[in-house]
């Protein structure tokens, strides 16, 4: 396979991962609307929040840039249960504890109030991002060997035995068991960026959790960035053509995909067909430098690529007129101490 192993590494870090810019904007917006939701409680004189908790693609750092913005930030809110009583005493319902956070975060500082959703309170902002805010209680329960805890999401169903915590410890356990998790990392993000890549795509193609979960099942590590990820692609691929089900790491018994014909799986199995399709040319011979960057932008729909060799050519040209530049003022200045040192310059 023709190396560009240098070039799809640029690529992950100039236009995949989030800048360190972007990110400490992602933390702010965060950090605010946690100090908004527990003004807005106070103020109600609703029950707080003993904790709030970073989850997603957020809290496993997998968030991959976007170029209108759409950045889902998750951040789980948690209560204790025996806090979240309704106005006659009775237990809240799921769906009354998420109206009581989106009322405390609705300040009308909003363009668009913020939003109650199946299984969150989502709060929208201008640029095309959104928070999402799954709401959690804390039950206890006696048992005969002492307290038991565990923790139940507000979903649409009613309250469901969750914890996204137990997704992010997962995906770090993943990434510590593999040959380097911190190229699975970055292998992780170049997939979900590909899946991204077209915007006729977004609507039926793999969640970036379901590709999170297939990128851990079948990462290959490779010293050059390219066949890793060229492998892993593979690999992924050929999991899926024999089954389309993808099951939830850590809950037991639920698949992120619906059914054995999962349409969004097959639709990411015939893309990175696609995808490997695109990239034979990289193992014929004679394959040139040029043919394989064009080939990784049409993989990607992007220019990176080859605008990377224009940007060597032009310095190729360049090179030589700095060291001919450079060559010149040297002999010029050496020439002018042999003058000075032979008595010739001028006298006051």
């Amino acid at each position: 396979m023709y190396d560009c192993a240098k070039d799809v590494r640029a690529y992950h870090d100039q236009e995949v991962t989030l800048p360190k810019t972007e990110q400490d904007a992602m933390r702010d917006r965060r950090d605010a609307n946690r100090t908004r939701l527990r003004n807005g409680l106070a103020n109600a004189g609703k029950p707080a929040p003993f904790e709030f908790v970073k989850q997603g693609s957020y809290a496993m750092k997998t968030m991959v840039r976007d170029p209108d913005n759409d950045y889902d930030i998750d951040d789980g809110v948690y209560f204790r249960k025996e806090d979240l009583v309704g106005e006659r005493g009775a237990e809240m319902t799921s769906l009354q504890a998420r109206q009581m956070v989106r009322d405390a975060l609705d300040d009308g500082k909003f363009k668009r109030a913020p939003e109650v959703r199946s299984n969150c309170v989502r709060v929208f902002y201008e640029k095309g991002y959104h928070v999402d805010l799954p709401v959690y209680r804390r039950v206890v329960t006696s048992t005969a060997f002492g307290e038991e805890v565990h923790y139940e999401l507000a979903a649409s169903s009613g309250w469901k035995r969750s914890d996204a915590r137990d997704v992010s410890d997962w995906y770090e356990d993943e990434r510590t068991k593999s040959a380097d998790g911190v190229q699975l990392r970055r292998i992780n993000r170049d997939l979900k960026k590909y899946a991204r890549s077209r915007y006729s795509w977004r609507g039926g193609i793999l969640s970036g959790f379901g590709i999170t979960v297939l990128t851990t099942e079948r990462f290959r590590v490779n010293d050059r960035e390219d066949q890793a990820l060229y492998d892993t692609m593979v690999a992924i691929r050929d999991r899926l053509s024999w089954d389309l089900q993808i099951a939830h790491p850590v809950t037991p018994g639920d698949y992120i995909t619906s059914g054995s014909d999962d349409a969004r799986a097959r639709c990411f199995r015939d893309k990175l067909t696609e995808a490997i399709d695109t990239l034979q040319p990289l193992f014929e011979t004679g394959c040139t430098r040029e043919r394989a960057l064009k080939c990784w932008d049409k993989v990607f729909a992007t220019t990176f690529f080859s605008e990377r060799l224009e940007e060597e050519k032009r310095a190729a040209v360049a090179a030589p007129a700095i060291i001919s530049s450079a060559a010149l003022l040297g002999a010029t200045t050496a020439a002018a101490a042999a003058v000075s040192s032979a008595g010739g310059g001028r006298h006051a």
